[in-house]
Order: structure tokens, then C-alpha cells, then sequence
């Protein structure tokens, strides 16, 4: 597949080039943190993870625990990876956050150790935390 030479293929110019290794070079955690659109509250939670599509619902359930969050989405960390681009039903403990039944599209996973995958979820719709939840983890806000 990747032996093969495109022709068509258009090569980056030198300044177009330069311009994306800018960009790559700008995507450090700092900056990213700095972008985000609300502030997250790090808190554990438990969470079960199923698909979004109500036919393949029962081909998956997966047991996790939350990292944080905030009202657009949340982190959390699976013993397996995680389709990035996929639709997931997101239910948390809600001994511990209630929050109901949440749809969300998962925008990264990455490897933190060998059994372990971080997920980061996109909230279709934004959450508002109790305030008992903000109370509770006022002193664990990451910006």
C-alpha cells in the first residue's frame, strides 16, 4: 500500500510545509489547555461505555473510570481502547455524579500504559454539573 508512488499526489511546498510544522509545533499540552472552552473538574467516577447505535448496543460494554470534566466532555480511562470517531451512550455512577444517560463522540485515545487507554469524549449536548459536584471539586479545577 504505502510502497506504491502516487503521482498525483501533490508535494507540500517548502513555505507550506514550514506552515503545518508551525502548527504541529504549537500543539503542546499548554496550548491545547489554553484553547479549551470550559474549565474541567478532575474527579473519579465510574462509567460504562456502550455504542450509541441502539442495533450494536449489546456487541460492546465497558467498564471505566472518569479523569475528568467539564460541561463539552470528559476524559476517561478503559481497559481497552476506544474507537476515535465512533458515537458512544456514556452512563456514570451516579452514586457519585449524577448526570443522566449521555451521548458523546469519542475525539482521541491514547495509550497510557499497556492495559490502559485514555478516551476523551465530546458531549453532544453540554452538561450542567450539580452544584454539590462543583462544590465538592472546587479545589481540582484543570484549566
Amino acid at each position: 500500500m504505502f510502497d506504491e508512488f502516487n503521482e498525483s499526489a501533490t508535494p507540500l511546498v517548502d513555505d507550506e510545509a514550514f506552515a503545518v510544522l508551525r502548527d504541529l509545533e504549537r500543539n503542546t499540552p499548554a496550548e491545547i489547555r489554553r484553547q479549551r472552552a470550559h474549565f474541567r473538574l478532575a474527579m473519579k467516577a465510574g462509567v460504562v461505555l456502550q455504542p450509541g447505535n441502539a442495533s450494536e448496543m449489546m456487541k460492546l460494554r465497558v467498564q471505566g473510570v472518569m479523569g475528568d470534566i467539564s460541561e463539552g466532555g470528559c476524559s476517561v480511562l478503559f481497559p481497552i481502547p476506544i474507537r476515535v470517531g465512533d458515537v458512544y451512550r456514556l452512563q456514570f455512577d451516579r452514586k457519585t455524579l449524577d448526570l443522566p444517560l449521555t451521548f458523546a463522540r469519542c475525539v482521541r485515545c491514547r495509550l497510557v500504559r499497556e492495559d490502559a487507554f485514555e478516551g476523551g469524549f465530546a458531549f453532544f449536548a453540554s452538561i450542567t454539573l450539580p452544584e454539590e459536584t462543583a462544590d465538592k471539586s472546587a479545589s481540582s479545577l484543570v484549566s
